[in-house]
């Protein structure tokens, strides 16, 4: 059975509980929270809007017409969505370890609930991101049809780190605090803040291996330069996405009939 069969299983047949399982992960992120789901559009806006005043007049920002308000505005709104996304998934096995120890569950569903209920938060991020868009006077144009397979992509590759890092924690428990350091060490190597131009040719080989700077390149050639992105960047985005989750899968698969001793 091919990996988008299995997964497409796995969805259908635990439907009602990943629904329940993303609900209760929503819920519980906006419990007494005054203003609640606005969080998600007030928190990208508020981030870009200091990142922006500090950042704009340190780098050289080399992409001419380009507003460097949207252009950091994309960038954020795709990392935070693999940070949280992969860190909530990260503990979702371990925080789950008492369900599944009562009845039969599919493990990976819990790391796949938490890139579901995040992704829900960045659905509704993609609203401020558009308003900038606007705003800034960027446009908006035919190409962003495309939009979809850079966030799939994203989607896919954050479930297979997310299954990867859910089974590393159970067995060491000092994975979820490494990640952290790793998370802000990846955010410095994906060009957020910064035009990937300004680097050294030797780092900018580095960078364009990061898949997040793929994902984020994609959008930004649709989103802000109003261009069909060529076929290779469509099958970089694929390919890193669809490899990341093969090995994700298969090491999830490998270990989580030894969760038991280690939970």
């Amino acid at each position: 059975m091919s990996l988008a069969a299995r997964l497409g299983a796995l969805s259908a047949r635990y439907a009602f509980l990943l629904q329940q399982l993303v609900l209760r992960d929503f819920k519980v992120k906006y419990k007494r929270s005054v203003l609640g789901v606005g969080w998600s559009l007030l928190y990208p806006l508020l981030t870009t809007a200091i990142l922006s005043l500090v950042f704009s007049n340190v780098f050289r920002f080399s992409a001419s017409g380009v507003s460097y308000v949207a252009y950091l505005l994309t960038g954020i709104v795709f990392y935070n969505y693999f940070s949280e996304g992969s860190n909530l998934a990260m503990s979702s096995v371990l925080a789950n370890s008492s369900l599944i120890g009562k009845v039969y569950v599919p493990k990976a569903v819990f790391p796949l609930s938490k890139c579901l209920s995040s992704g829900i938060n960045f659905l509704l991020s993609l609203l401020p991101l558009y308003l900038v868009l606007l705003v800034t006077g960027t446009g908006l144009c035919w190409q962003h049809i495309y939009l979809p397979w850079a966030v799939g992509c994203l989607f896919v590759f954050t479930l297979g780190v997310g299954l990867l890092l859910a089974a590393a924690a159970v067995f060491l428990r000092d994975i979820v605090y490494l990640y952290g350091i790793v998370l802000t060490l990846w955010m410095y190597l994906t060009p957020i803040m910064y035009d990937v131009s300004i680097l050294p040719s030797p780092l900018q080989t580095v960078i364009a291996f990061n898949p997040l700077a793929q994902y984020i390149g994609f959008a930004r050639t649709i989103l802000l330069l109003h261009r069909t992105p060529e076929a290779g960047q469509f099958a970089l985005c694929a390919l890193s996405a669809a490899g990341t989750l093969l090995v994700g899968l298969h090491v999830f698969r490998r270990s989580q009939d030894k969760f038991y001793y280690y939970m």
